[in-house]
């Protein structure tokens, strides 16, 4: 690779930060220690750490960065909805490097081979390690989805997830697809191994009887002798989004009001630092940064982005900082405060990408990780095929991987069309790579994951579709409820983002045909949130296709046509 002479000091800048290797230097794993590569200057006196949205990936990944992540309204092509090399501009990374590949979908397969696998927990456990060495008295916030994700979690309903990150040392968390193992097992877990350990904080959650609190809304730490708040907000569609009756007897919502008295009281009670710990997802708690006033930032997940800046939002009562860690373990978030005289004078942050291959891994997690997968590890790398294009899932719209599993849905159920979920986590596999049982798994692994088949009509499908485009695109962000489009195999349609609910989608075919609103279609998905049933489990649909099939081949990408994106930065034209 032929660079100048600005690009390599560039690139050593970068080096200093993100533990880059460069010609000359050893691998962490050799003589030189990761500190020498993950060195952060300090800073102040008050440090927050911060993960969200690992999913149980417990092991090193590869992990494909979205190129269509389109935003509307006011938030049309800003932050988080930049992509491609428009996001490297914005944020002044350079082409071809290893925050490029980090942080963006260029160049994928060549990136991924030439700097490796991101995240893995033993190698996130060292850089954290590093991080509160350099930094006495910080605090580890995890985001939540942390539970889900993976077919470890799923066959121990959470539990090697809950030892690791009390391995890791995580001191406060929130919720999301936690919830999705049921209240009970949610109040077990926070009773019995988190007591003591992590607070799990969570301001929004209330009772359906009495409206009374059912987590803490905030804890207080003392973080080298300055109070410090931080408060929980839990995804606030969790009933809508995932099946109800998992949580019969709890109340979601964003709850804005509630939020300002929280804060409010948490300032009453002497923090001098308020943060908020969010699975909003980024563009509702932009809007919520500007409007409840007394909060210093606001660390966020749900929606998977990875933004390398603390957004600065101006409301009444000064500026909140809006910080995203991405996904899958491949992200630390760094914030520090500098306080004095009661209040936050100034920050600096650093977003660092997790390069598995360049951390050495913590022996103890290592451990836990061998041990936690000792007994599934026959299930887990059974190779069923291989694919010759990179499998993928992140995108508004489609990825390679959400194709197999529509197509593994219509050829084993004989449907004319299929939907699969639009969720935001789902490792990808590099061309040639072995696809094992586990990768299926990484895409599927729910504790509502039958296969369903019905006969819809076409008004229901452009209705399904109008629902979910609205959730993505509304312009009010408080109405949205994050994850992508759902994904659709064998219709072919047209979506406008900008126009209003109803009026999204058009020109819907089925082999060529416009879609009949009076004619009843055979349809095939899974993941339905209403009432629980019997059936398949998907990941059995899909592992049998693809030990059919041996060398999988994505003969076509089924995405709609998008209108109406001239001059958006969220999607590559």
């Amino acid at each position: 690779m032929n660079i100048s002479r600005r690009e390599f000091l560039q690139m050593l800048a970068v080096a200093s930060t993100v533990g880059v290797q460069l010609p000359g230097q050893a691998a962490t794993k050799g003589d030189v220690p990761a500190k020498k590569m993950y060195d952060l200057p300090t800073f102040g006196n008050v440090s927050l750490l911060h993960f969200t949205d690992c999913h149980a990936q417990l092991m090193p990944i590869w992990f494909r960065e979205p190129n269509v992540n389109i935003g509307v309204g006011g938030m049309k092509s800003k932050a988080p909805h930049i992509v491609g090399k428009k996001f490297l501009s914005r944020f002044g990374i350079n082409p071809n490097t290893p925050q490029a590949y980090a942080f963006t979908y260029l160049n994928f397969v060549e990136a991924a081979r030439q700097y490796g696998k991101v995240g893995g927990f033993a190698h996130l456990a060292t850089l954290i390690h590093h991080i509160r060495a350099q930094r006495p008295g910080s605090v580890l916030l995890d985001g939540g989805d942390t539970w889900q994700g993976s077919a470890t979690a799923l066959w121990t309903k959470g539990q090697d997830m809950v030892d690791a990150t009390k391995l890791l040392g995580v001191d406060v968390m929130t919720g999301h697809w936690e919830f999705t193992y049921g209240a009970d097992r949610v109040k077990e877990i926070i009773e019995k191994d988190l007591d003591g350990h992590i607070d799990f904080v969570a301001q929004n959650v209330i009772d359906t009887e009495w409206g009374e609190d059912i987590f803490k809304p905030y804890t207080m730490k003392e973080i080298n002798g300055v109070p410090t708040a931080i408060i929980g907000q839990a995804f606030p569609y969790t009933p809508i989004a995932n099946p109800r009756y998992l949580v019969p007897h709890w109340r979601f919502g964003i709850r804005e009001d509630k939020m300002q008295k929280t804060v409010d009281a948490a300032r009453a009670a002497g923090a001098q630092v308020v943060v908020i710990l969010s699975h909003n997802g980024m563009d509702v708690d932009l809007k919520m940064a500007s409007r409840v006033t007394g909060i210093d930032a606001i660390l966020g997940g749900h929606t998977h982005d990875a933004v390398p800046e603390a957004i600065k939002i101006k409301n009444n009562g000064g500026t909140t900082l809006v910080i995203n860690s991405g996904s899958n373990g491949k992200f630390l978030s760094v914030l520090d405060f500098d306080v004095r005289k009661g209040r936050v004078q100034g920050f600096r942050f650093s977003l660092l990408p997790v390069f598995s291959n360049l951390l050495k891994p913590d022996v103890k997690m290592a451990a836990l990780i061998e041990e936690v997968r000792k007994p599934f590890k026959d299930k887990l790398n059974e190779k069923l095929g291989t694919a010759d294009d990179v499998l993928y899932r992140r995108g508004n719209f489609n990825g390679t991987f959400d194709q197999l599993i529509l197509d593994a849905l219509m050829k084993e159920q004989d449907a004319e069309l299929a939907f699969s979920p639009g969720f935001r986590w789902g490792v990808s596999v590099m061309p040639g790579e072995a696809i094992t049982f586990e990768h299926v798994m990484s895409q599927t692994a729910i504790t509502y994951p039958e296969v369903t088949l019905n006969d819809t009509t076409g008004e229901n499908i452009k209705s399904i579709l109008e629902d979910v485009a609205d959730n993505l695109f509304n312009e009010d962000p408080y109405y949205q409820q994050g994850g992508d489009m759902v994904r659709v195999g064998g219709l072919k349609y047209a979506i406008d983002p900008a126009q209003k609910i109803g009026k999204r989608i058009t020109h819907m075919e089925l082999n060529g045909k416009p879609i009949d609103a009076r004619k009843k279609y055979r349809v095939a998905g899974w993941a339905s949130v209403a009432e629980p049933h019997e059936g398949t489990p998907v990941w059995d649909i899909v592992a049998n296709y693809i030990r059919a099939q041996k060398n999988v081949r994505i003969t076509k990408l089924n995405m709609p046509k998008i209108e109406g994106v001239k001059n958006n930065l969220g999607i590559v034209e």
